[in-house]
């Protein structure tokens, strides 16, 4: 799908919508997402900043979905794990962005090869607007390539 589409479509995704998770750009390559939420009433906490778990479904879907358009329908790819360190409050908009490169896909596919499972793991700093580290989130993804199709 391109990628201004599926920038449309998934903006629209409840559990981003809900929160006011927008990916304000995703490359046609998948190779880049840039992430934004801005502070309203309803992803606020008790004390008037970012609530923490909004603050990291920014982070949940971006490495599986850019991973599953660069490596393709021949991989298997899930998220694993994540953990998340709140660093300052979030107040206003905050920013999250992800990268891939070659060298990350090219890994995966050498460590893949034979059908083993790789657990590729992936870190991501969320900025205010001063750029100031509110929070970094650590997400791992299990990654295997899917077994070849038997020919009768």
């Amino acid at each position: 799908m391109k990628a201004e589409v599926f920038r449309r479509l998934v903006n629209l995704w409840p559990p981003l919508l809900f929160a006011g998770i927008r990916a304000k750009v995703i490359r046609a390559d998948y190779r880049y997402i840039e992430v934004i939420m801005k502070l309203r009433w309803y992803n606020r906490n008790y004390v008037g900043v970012h609530f923490g778990g909004s603050l990291f479904a920014m982070t949940d879907p971006w490495y599986m979905l850019m991973l599953m358009n660069n490596l393709g329908r021949d991989y298997y790819v899930w998220d694993k794990r994540g953990a998340i360190d709140y660093i300052a409050p979030g107040r206003g908009m905050v920013t999250a962005h992800f990268h891939i490169d070659d060298a990350v896909l090219d890994e995966i596919r050498a460590r893949t090869a034979k059908g083993e499972k790789y657990l590729p793991e992936f870190h991501v700093e969320i900025r205010d607007e001063q750029q100031q580290v509110v929070a970094r989130v650590h997400r791992q993804l299990y990654v295997r390539k899917k077994p070849a199709a038997r020919t009768a």
